[in-house]
């Protein structure tokens, strides 16, 4: 008897009927059967290999691509994409395919002028965190982590919450705009950022007074407050992470926020706690609409060698970002010392006391 996986090939359909009325009906039951697991065999032989998840482009600045978690995949750039950070960990869980192209240091030109070309209509799943940048975050850090007598806080505050009023929701709106119409499909959610202080400054080297701690957090909220109604007019989710991180700024118990690191510019981001037990739990049911795993759940990642193989082709347009980063105060610089003469300050004994 011919095989019966090519017995429709060998003799053709109406042969095949033939060939089957002429047979008894036990042998005519048996050939199907026979045929019926051969042709399963084959089908099975020849299936692809599993498709690739669900599109899922992570987008924005130093908050999503993992700056803060002290490990980064060698993609051949200083963007400073972690394992660790909450883009990786949710890709892992959820089976998604990660375009991890948010960058440390990225501003809103930057998303839209390296970033957005990631999107397209097969799009299923985007993240974008951005904004803080642009308000001056780093800067405003620097200027604030002074002494009195040797900044200006207050003005840096008050320049960076000008901007958030002014013009930040233009350019937000702008942006998400372009989000929509190149995802036309994708489910969008909008990170925004925690509030880092909790009241008191624990470190040696930088002096937050807790008035300036307060401004700093009301900041945050007046920055969110933009990124969310921006969200909501495009139709947009929005990851508020104020609540899920109080009880974790910098210096609290744990620590979900570094403070002052070393290197300087670990400084005031998420660590790897803040990413799978604040953000990624934070933002999974908003991306999904799944309920929320416990935080032990987000343990996997996706391989450091996946993401630098997917981002290195990149490399040369994230080499156009600038780092924003926290700058330690230097009370021996020229500047610093010209304000402390202003203030009748002798910066060696004042150091002494504190």
């Amino acid at each position: 008897m011919c095989d019966p996986r090519h017995i429709g090939v060998v003799l053709g359909f109406s042969e095949v009927s033939e060939v089957l009325t002429r047979l008894s009906r036990p042998a005519r039951a048996g050939l199907l059967a026979i045929s019926a697991l051969a042709t399963t065999a084959a089908l099975l032989t020849a299936a692809p290999a599993q498709a690739a998840g669900p599109s899922y482009v992570a987008l924005g600045d130093s908050y999503s691509s993992g700056t803060g978690t002290k490990s980064y995949v060698d993609d051949g750039t200083s963007c400073q994409r972690s394992t660790y950070a909450y883009p990786s960990l949710l890709a892992a869980q959820k089976g998604y395919t990660l375009n991890f192209r948010a960058c440390s240091g990225a501003k809103i030109a930057d998303v839209t002028n390296t970033q957005l070309s990631a999107l397209s209509s097969t799009t299923r799943y985007v993240t974008i965190s951005v904004g803080g940048n642009d308000a001056g975050f780093a800067d405003v850090l620097t200027e604030c982590a002074t002494p009195w007598w040797a900044g200006d806080c207050d003005g840096a505050i008050n320049t960076a919450q000008a901007f958030i009023n002014n013009t930040l929701p233009g350019r937000l709106s702008t942006l998400y705009s372009s989000i929509r119409s190149r995802a036309v499909n994708a489910k969008v959610v909008v990170v925004g950022y925690p509030r880092i202080f909790m009241g008191e400054d624990c470190n040696a080297a930088t002096w937050f007074s807790p008035a300036e701690e307060t401004r700093l957090n009301q900041t945050a909220d007046l920055l969110n407050s933009k990124l969310s109604a921006a969200a909501s007019a495009r139709s947009f989710s929005f990851a508020n992470p104020t609540s899920r991180f109080i009880g974790h700024a910098v210096c609290d118990n744990p620590e979900w926020l570094n403070g002052l690191s070393n290197p300087v510019s670990e400084s005031y981001h998420p660590n790897r706690l803040g990413h799978s037990s604040g953000y990624a739990p934070l933002i999974s049911p908003l991306l999904t609409g799944a309920v929320a795993k416990t935080t032990t759940s987000y343990a996997a990642r996706v391989p450091a060698s996946e993401i630098a193989e997917s981002q290195q082709q990149y490399a040369a347009q994230d080499a156009s970002i600038r780092p924003a980063e926290f700058r330690l105060p230097d009370l021996t610089s020229p500047a610093a010392r010209a304000a402390a003469r202003r203030h009748g300050i002798d910066v060696q004994r004042w150091l002494a006391r504190h």
